[in-house]
Parts: structure tokens; sequence; C-alpha cells
């Protein structure tokens, strides 16, 4: 990962900081937390399987899936926009540090979600516009075609596009940087939802409802 910093002299103890700390607030599972809380018991047994905020919607309900959501986000949000107070090298290695958290949970014997809320956190993280852009092309697909997995993957693959044009212009080296980090999340939320993909192209994904609580067991984006 080192390739991706401008600055290798950072002080080791700095790096671990941005690196560590980020990675354990991306290994909270609020989704299963949240779920046991309002008496859903363990939303690994339910649904997908998945702990993200679309399995609990599934399974629990609209209120604790939109807590859910907003939470994940927020564990990637948080330590990129204050690792990224002092340089962006660090915010890298604490997005990366939050995403890889949320996927590889030490808590849950490394079996996490799919990364696309924290993913999104982060990307918030690094750029308000950067995060809004996404959001308007998740909901937009979302509301067009009912796919979660879909709008995701709709959002991310267009997402590097959109970081490199939002920062190229007043920053050109720290644009190439950002833009490589988001391809690099993009290709692992990708990869992350190779059983969608199929289901999408075979006609079999399970789609998603904000109106009522669905009990379908197909696995959504997470």
């Amino acid at each position: 990962m080192s390739f991706l910093l401008t600055d290798p002299t950072h002080p080791l103890p700095l790096v671990l900081v941005a690196a560590v700390g980020g990675y354990l607030s991306g290994s909270v599972p609020y989704g299963l937390l949240l779920s046991k809380m309002a008496g859903a018991g363990d939303i690994r047994k339910s649904g997908s399987g998945n702990i993200g905020a679309t399995n609990v919607l599934r399974v629990v309900g609209k209120k604790v899936a939109a807590a859910t959501l907003v939470l994940d986000a927020l564990k990637g949000f948080v330590p990129v926009a204050v690792a990224g107070a002092f340089h962006q090298d660090y915010a890298i290695l604490a997005a990366f540090g939050a995403f890889f958290g949320h996927l590889f949970p030490v808590w849950l014997k490394f079996k996490g979600g799919k990364g696309v809320a924290t993913a999104l956190g982060v990307c918030f993280g690094f750029s308000w516009m950067l995060g809004a852009s996404l959001c308007g092309i998740w909901l937009f697909m979302a509301g067009v075609t009912q796919y979660s997995s879909l709008s995701a993957l709709t959002a991310f693959g267009l997402a590097p596009m959109i970081a490199l044009r939002l920062t190229s212009a007043d920053n050109p080296q720290g644009a190439l940087q950002l833009t490589a980090v988001v391809f690099i999340i993009t290709v692992i939320v990708w990869m992350r939802h190779h059983e969608n993909i199929k289901r999408l192209f075979k006609g079999t994904e399970s789609k998603i409802s904000f109106s009522k609580k669905s009990s379908d067991k197909k696995e959504g984006a997470a």
C-alpha cells in the first residue's frame, strides 16, 4: 500500500494509529448489534446472513436498517475525516483500515459485510461532493430498479471517474492518489457482489422494499 502514499517518511506510530484506528472503527458490527437490541436475534442466521443494512431492512425493518446504514457509513467517515485533518496519506490508511475492518471484523472471525455503506462513508470523508454524488446515483438506481446490489454496483462503478473529475482541478497529484484508492475499493466492492451479479444476469436477484419488511431470503448489497 506504500505506493499510494505521497510521503514514505511518515512516523511509524502515526501510520499504525491511522491504520489500526480505522480498522477498529470499521470492525464494529452495527447491523448485528442493532438487530439484537431490536429483539431480532442474530442477523447472520436470517435472510441472507449478511450484517449490512440491506439484510437488516429485509429481516428487521426500516428504522433499524436506517440506523445501521448511518452507523456503517460513519465508521468509514469519522476515521478518514480525523486522519485527513493531519495528512491525506493518513486518511488513506484510515480508509483502507475502516473498509477492511467492515469486510473482515476481528470480532466476527473475520466474516463481515460487503462494505458498501462503509465505502460510502469513506468517500464522504475524502470529499462530500463525491459521497453525495454516489448517494444520488444509488438512490436513483434503487428507485428505478429496486435492486440494492445493482444500485451499489452502478454507484461504485462510476466512483473512480467522479473522484478524478471532482478533485483533478485543484490538486492533480492528490486527485490521482484518491482516484487510485477509490478504484481499489470499487474493485473489491464488485468482487464482494459476485453472487449478486450472477443473480442479476439470471433474473433471480431479490428486490428491496421500503414500504414493508421483507422475508426474502436472497442476498443483497450491504
